[in-house]
């Protein structure tokens, strides 16, 4: 309890906006723009949490076209890149909700 928080890319930024959230778990709420099928968009998530070497896990949490995004993600110290894949063959613009959550490791 406590450790969580909420962002949003703006409203009508994109979703190639970058968001910053220092916590260790939280959601981002993504800009409702269009994304073309078959399309991937990535922006940074600036979290000081983060260290190069922790694995960040994010998921699909709500709003818009469940199952139809892939996600992935490439932690680097205090940010990680997301990038959110369209699978579906019509483009999609829904302000998609993404859960995420650092978990801490090291290499050694």
């Amino acid at each position: 309890t406590g450790a969580g928080g909420t962002v949003a890319q703006g409203a009508g930024s994109g979703k190639a906006t970058a968001a910053t959230l220092s916590r260790v778990c939280g959601t981002i709420t993504m800009d409702a723009a269009n994304l073309a099928a078959d399309t991937t968009v990535a922006f940074t998530l600036t979290n000081t949490t983060i260290a190069a070497t922790d694995v960040v896990v994010v998921v699909h949490d709500s709003v818009g076209t469940l199952g139809a995004y892939s996600l992935a993600v490439t932690p680097a110290a205090g940010s990680a890149v997301i990038s959110v894949h369209n699978t579906t063959p019509a483009g999609l613009a829904e302000a998609i909700v993404l859960r995420f959550a650092v978990i801490k490791a090291v290499v050694a």
